[in-house]
């Protein structure tokens, strides 16, 4: 691992965030980088509240939280399968961890990751290691190193089983990230030299959703991202976003993910972020405020 990703994928208006609460990603313990992406931890304090968004990752993450003056708790997040709001006012910190897609079972080998999609469960119902202390202990540092200390301590000490299927699965989807000419299920069923069933199985058991829904939410992300820059590149009078969105060629790019034409990929995109691209590559749209 070289280190966390300093992408903004997934983020639905990513720089109106970052603008309002301090966001950083942290690398964990090298005996667990096998298993996560990052660490990622938010600290904020508002004088108004403000919706965050997101398109989720095929990923499992563990969600340490305190808002204001409740008690901390956490959570076990599966894979969220439409967009995520979370409203966030006064002031509150998270932790979480991001697991690689794929990554989790070995903490919770008893059931499937598909068991946890779409839900958000209390983390001591699923990790038997976490106590009632474990929030508090992990969100009560001030200081960012302490708390990422706190989750190595707490995830080395659910000692990971070793799976051989569970590498399996990190690098199948890994290779459905990296590699945009992995369109169809098909494909990588043939460059896995497997069934497309055993796929659907393999990943249903790690990683909690298919494998066409993750090629598809890859390609939501790449177009989330484009989308975010061609607002980004735009000038500040709006002057240059004007009905083509930044000047980015959503045609072009429908074709270089893989869609078979514009308007599929618009219908996604509006399906799973709430606007269509070009409107959101011009502002943010009120319904987002």
């Amino acid at each position: 691992m070289a280190g966390p990703r300093r992408d903004t994928r997934g983020i639905v208006e990513a720089r109106e965030l970052f603008a309002r609460v301090e966001f950083r990603r942290r690398e964990p313990a090298p005996e667990l980088r096998p298993y996560l992406e990052h660490y990622w931890l938010i600290d904020w304090e508002l004088a108004e509240p403000y919706a965050s968004h997101l398109v989720p990752h095929p990923s499992v993450n563990v969600v340490f939280q305190r808002y204001g003056d409740e008690p901390p708790w956490g959570e076990v997040a599966g894979i969220g399968l439409g967009l995520f709001t979370q409203k966030l006012e006064g002031r509150g910190r998270v932790c979480g961890v991001q697991f690689r897609p794929g990554g989790f079972r070995p903490f919770s080998p008893a059931r499937p990751v598909s068991d946890w999609t779409g839900h958000r469960v209390p983390v001591a119902d699923v990790l038997a290691g976490a106590g009632p202390d474990t929030a508090g202990a992990i969100l009560g540092p001030e200081a960012q190193d302490e708390r990422v200390a706190a989750l190595d301590a707490f995830l080395l000490g659910l000692e990971p089983a070793a799976d051989p299927q569970a590498l399996r699965a990190m690098e199948l989807v890994d290779l459905v990230r990296g590699d945009r000419t992995i369109r169809r299920v098909a494909q990588l069923a043939e460059a896995e030299g497997v069934s497309a069933r055993s796929l659907q199985r393999l990943f249903s058991a790690y990683v909690g959703v298919g494998p066409k829904w993750v090629i598809l939410r890859y390609r939501i992300h790449e177009a989330l991202e484009r989308a975010e820059d061609a607002e980004a590149a735009a000038p500040a009078d709006g002057d240059g976003a004007g009905a083509d969105g930044g000047g980015l060629d959503w045609a072009a790019l429908a074709a270089e993910l893989g869609y078979s034409d514009q308007a599929h990929l618009v219908r996604d995109f509006t399906a799973t972020v709430g606007v269509p691209p070009t409107a959101y590559a011009r502002q943010a749209p009120p319904s987002r405020q």
